[in-house]
């Protein structure tokens, strides 16, 4: 499963990051990164981009990095 597919106000452990180069990069700057919790806070209207508490902060993802995270 992917974080893209979580229900809001769940939370998840996060198991694999998917993705190359710079955008795995990033994800893992926000934070995200193997064995950390995630929270889903919200999700917008149309579904882009899902709200996440990550380490204490809130941060918003694009539906496409949300996809490349999987989760458990």
């Amino acid at each position: 499963m992917t974080l893209r597919e979580v229900e809001v106000g769940k939370s998840v452990s996060v198991v694999k990051l998917h993705g190359e180069g710079a955008v795995r990069r990033r994800i893992m700057d926000m934070g995200i990164t193997k064995g950390t919790e995630v929270y889903v806070r919200k999700v917008a209207p149309l579904g882009d981009p899902v709200e996440v508490t990550v380490r204490g902060y809130e941060l918003s993802l694009r539906k496409e990095d949300a996809g490349m995270v999987e989760v458990r």
